[in-house]
């Protein structure tokens, strides 16, 4: 499977600050260690254009990132504090989610060790997102003709707002979120289908609220790709999380999904989103979850 990656997704935070930047070098360690991904099938992405970025973002946020802007209001709502390298990693990190688009395409399944930035709207970043790498691939892939219809499918704990925001008036583009009832954000706009889920939910009742979604959703989307954001903030002690799945229940989660794209012949990109472990690599070790259940349910992913 092809992957998109570069050393540049990772950026120093100030000391104590609670996203795990760590985690993506970590992520690209285990899985060439564990043989799921070749280092000749690492495809290190350039910067996103200013110009596709557009697709999505308005130009005043854009001159306020780029030229170093931000309010401290703004920065505080986006969650990290900006910097030249900050910028840069983030054009770089939705490039890697068009790379990786374009790739499933080719090969049925493909990843990109970082995105899944759900949280940004169009003119803010907010959440620990800066920008919204999904809607901007799917503009791109639009455009290029390479598409029609997309489905997002959003398990991570926090709903995907930018997304649903973003695309409320766009039939072709089907999201779908499965998130914490009462955590973040709390002012959640309507995707397409929203599945609240109550604080300590187990693995028995979330797999089966999932699994009896997942086939209708994939009918109902009808789509040429998906996108899987398989957040990992639904696990038992996750520090934002406020869910009770255990590793077998991830396991279970991602298999599920996997399972039902591949049944419908699907290309699928797998975007990581969010995740707060006790230790950067022990939410790296939980990203890898839906690496290896890929690896099981498509093999080296060519068609």
């Amino acid at each position: 499977m092809r992957a998109s990656y570069s050393d540049g997704y990772y950026v120093p935070l100030p000391d104590g600050h609670p996203f795990p930047m760590a985690k993506f070098p970590a992520l690209r360690d285990i899985l060439v260690r564990e043989r799921l991904l070749r280092t000749s099938d690492v495809v290190a992405p350039r910067q996103a254009d200013w110009s596709d970025l557009l697709r999505v973002h308005t130009r005043d946020y854009l001159s306020a990132l780029a030229e170093g802007t931000l309010t401290q209001q703004e920065e505080r709502r986006m969650g990290l504090p900006w910097s030249k390298r900050l910028v840069y990693r983030s054009r770089l990190a939705v490039q890697g989610t068009i790379n990786a688009a374009f790739m499933a395409l080719q090969d049925g399944v493909a990843a990109n060790l970082a995105g899944g930035t759900h949280h940004a709207m169009p003119g803010h970043g907010e959440g620990f997102c800066v920008l919204n790498d999904v809607g901007v691939a799917i503009r791109v892939l639009k455009s290029a003709c390479w598409i029609q219809r997309t489905l997002i499918i959003d398990l991570d704990v926090h709903q995907g707002n930018g997304n649903a925001a973003f695309f409320a008036d766009d039939a072709s583009v089907y999201t779908f979120s499965m998130h914490g009832a009462k955590n973040y954000p709390f002012r959640k706009p309507e995707s397409t289908l929203d599945v609240p889920l109550e604080d300590e939910t187990d693995d028995d009742t979330y797999l089966e609220t999932l699994a009896s979604y997942i086939p209708a959703v994939l009918d109902a989307a009808k789509p040429d790709l998906v996108f899987y954001l398989g957040g990992i903030d639904v696990m038992k002690d996750d520090r934002y999380g406020r869910m009770a799945l255990s590793r077998d229940g991830l396991h279970a989660r991602d298999g599920l999904v996997l399972e039902h794209i591949r049944d419908r012949d699907l290309p699928v990109v797998l975007l990581l989103s969010g995740g707060y472990a006790e230790t950067p690599r022990a939410t790296a070790d939980l990203h890898a979850t839906m690496h290896r259940e890929a690896a099981r349910i498509f093999g080296n992913g060519r068609r």
